[in-house]
């Protein structure tokens, strides 16, 4: 069949390497949660991503204590969606997503030739927010304990309706990380695998009692391990042949002569088929067997194309309406979702943008994954715009494929495995192979075919994407955030330590910034250091990340400047803050960024309202000189600055020999 064919064309294949991927912004958890140790304590709670145990960053607490057993005092970082699809409107949010690559990836190979060939590629989920932090079965949340999700498998392929609900039910534990859904790893499990893909010389597991090998088993997970309720085979292929439920952001590719490819093949645009069998009853299982056409409706099956959506537009109930509207840039297709119960009824759905297909920037190998000039590597995302006006909760993942030359990445399928039963086929590349090169003794290489086609991942903790207020519906939105955890450098590796990001904003007079920052009270990186240092260095309480916000004359300086003499709050317009009280005065606002939120005014009178009486210097406890009792996370404010250079950091997190959490905005 010619279509596995051409999608194994579009996945990369790779030898054995140490390579690992981790984000910084936003924050990557690595499968971590709130692990008070310097390794995870679950490596498949959530994906795989095959990256060292000790990356990642703990989930973020609102307040200054422990979230522990409630969700609802964990933080979600709370980023304003774009106002607009419209291109060319400065109505935009814009996030800096920063990540380490630790083997390395794009440049140009005349000048930064590399060792590997390489894609990034960069996604996202989102659904309607709720009220409840655990929401319902199949609401993303981060859970509060570190076990993975359940999942019982199906033991007869003629499983009835009411048995693959009771599963479902007896399986969903709202303590648990929810990101795919229960359905989503349940009918992965239950399709057969593509067999047209390339395995080398893997011997992929089948599935017991049902008599065929899965989508749960592919090159790199040939024995079926299970992360969550990711699907094995989705997770280690780009562009996928079935729909999923991540939207695509970007792919950076050291080779953009594949970007026709990626771009025609994003599910953001192009429909994919998946097969739909229906119960006694007429209702739509959400599984088949069939993974293609011919198969699929020779037994019975409907093969069905379904088309993503970033959300519905049920207020437009014909395909006239739906197609045109016009609404602020958004396309908008009448077609059927790849969600359906009915997958006879086409409905209204507002597809995101194109991929957006680039060369990856240079990124040396094996030297930490940094770019040019010893800097991480970042990507400008333009937050999506949701035309519903309703607040959404989110994740981020991203993948970074790599492989060698030793063979045709591209064209290298099926027809090549070594376990394919044709005489005379040998694999292009075997485990440990023996090379003859001359002499009485060959020589092995340490090569290991699971890892050929390489795929690292980092995903971020939930997060929330929010309509905007009135007063910045028209706003060009800049977020500077804070990336790293507590500790030195050797202790937080993989990770970083504290510094704001972008750590050099430069923009306009009209243009404004989300400053707002997240930090964990479980970071003290305590035993069990594995292929590291364990320990948390640094000041005020162990194991508590702090950050906040003075101005200070210089980066080479330390001291912040006075009030008196600062400029930086003076010539800030508030357009939003997290209390609501925009006309505050700057000392006010000094004193805000300075207390991470725990003060909001200096005087009563300054902030008469009732909401603001636990928030006020003259009556407040008063805040500890390290921040101890102040909050780990700051929701912020929105700010538009009169132009001038301003520098700040944080006064905790200001360690002179190693650390330096110190930033420039530059209004022009």
């Amino acid at each position: 069949m010619m279509w596995v064919v051409r999608v194994s064309a579009c996945m990369l294949l790779l030898h054995q390497v140490g390579a690992d991927l981790y984000l910084h912004m936003p924050r990557g958890s690595n499968n971590r949660l709130n692990e008070a140790t310097a390794t995870r304590a679950n490596a498949n709670r959530v994906f795989d991503s095959q990256n060292n145990n000790r990356g990642g960053y703990n989930v973020g607490d609102e307040g200054k204590d422990k979230s522990g057993n409630d969700e609802g005092k964990q933080y979600r970082m709370q980023y304003f969606q774009s106002a607009s699809a419209t291109p060319d409107v400065k109505d935009k949010t814009y996030l800096a997503v920063e990540w380490t690559n630790q083997h390395g990836c794009g440049g140009s190979e005349s000048t930064d030739p590399q060792k590997q060939n390489c894609h990034m590629v960069l996604q996202y989920m989102c659904q309607d927010d709720v009220s409840s932090p655990v929401g319902t079965a199949d609401t993303l949340r981060n859970g509060v304990t570190t076990q993975t999700p359940n999942h019982n498998r199906a033991q007869s392929l003629q499983e009835n309706k009411n048995t693959a609900q009771n599963r479902k039910n007896n399986n969903i534990n709202t303590q648990r990380v929810l990101q795919e859904s229960w359905d989503w790893y349940d009918k992965c499990y239950l399709r057969e695998r593509n067999k047209g893909l390339f395995t080398a010389d893997q011997k992929l597991k089948t599935n017991n009692g049902l008599g065929f090998s899965s989508a749960i088993y592919t090159r790199e997970n040939p024995n079926g391990n299970r992360y969550g309720y990711e699907c094995p085979e989705e997770r280690d292929y780009f562009p996928y042949w079935h729909p999923t439920p991540w939207t695509d952001i970007a792919i950076l590719t050291d080779n953009t002569t594949l970007c026709g490819q990626f771009e025609e093949g994003s599910f953001n645009r192009k429909a994919y088929g998946e097969c739909v069998e229906e119960y006694g009853d007429g209702s739509r299982k959400h599984w088949s067997r069939w993974n293609n056409r011919q198969k699929c409706t020779e037994n019975g099956g409907q093969w069905v194309e379904f088309s993503s959506f970033i959300e519905k537009a049920p207020q437009y109930t014909t395909e006239s309406q739906c197609t045109s509207q016009p609404e602020r840039g958004n396309r908008f297709v009448w077609a059927v979702p790849y969600d359906a119960t009915d997958v006879n009824k086409k409905e209204c759905l507002v597809q995101a943008p194109p991929l957006d297909c680039r060369q990856a920037d240079y990124s040396r190998s094996n030297h930490l994954g940094n770019g040019v000039n010893g800097e991480a590597n970042r990507y400008q995302w333009t937050l999506p715009f949701f035309p519903s006006n309703k607040d959404k909760r989110c994740v981020f993942r991203m993948r970074y494929n790599i492989s060698t030359d030793d063979y045709a990445p591209y064209s290298t399928d099926s027809s090549r495995n070594l376990n394919n039963g044709i005489e005379g086929i040998a694999s292009p590349i075997e485990q440990n192979p023996y090379v003859d090169v001359g002499g009485r003794s060959a020589l092995r290489l340490n090569i290991n075919t699971d890892q050929t086609g390489r795929i690292f991942q980092d995903r971020s903790h939930v997060f929330k994407l929010l309509t905007r207020p009135t007063a910045i519906k028209s706003d060009n939105i800049y977020n500077i955030n804070v990336r790293g955890k507590r500790g030195n450098i050797v202790q937080v590796y993989p990770a970083v330590e504290y510094d704001f990001i972008p750590n050099n904003l430069r923009l306009s007079e009209t243009d404004s910034v989300h400053i707002q920052w997240t930090g964990s009270n479980s970071h003290n990186n305590g035993g069990n250091g594995g292929d590291g240092q364990a320990g948390d260095e640094g000041q005020g309480q162990g194991g508590t990340d702090r950050s906040n916000i003075v101005q200070i004359a210089d980066l080479n300086d330390n001291f912040p400047m006075p009030f008196e003499r600062t400029t930086m709050w003076a010539n800030a317009n508030i357009r939003w803050i997290y209390h609501g009280k925009t006309d505050i005065s700057p000392e006010n606002l000094a004193v805000s960024m300075a207390s991470a939120g725990y003060y909001r005014c200096v005087k009563k009178v300054d902030c008469p309202e009732t909401t603001h009486n636990d928030y006020i210097v003259e009556t407040k406890t008063k805040m500890n000189n390290l921040l101890n009792n102040a909050p780990a996370s700051f929701t912020g404010a929105v700010l538009k600055f009169r132009r001038g250079t301003y520098h700040y950091a944080s006064t905790r997190n200001n360690n002179f020999s190693n650390r330096s959490q110190k930033s420039t905005l530059i209004v022009v």
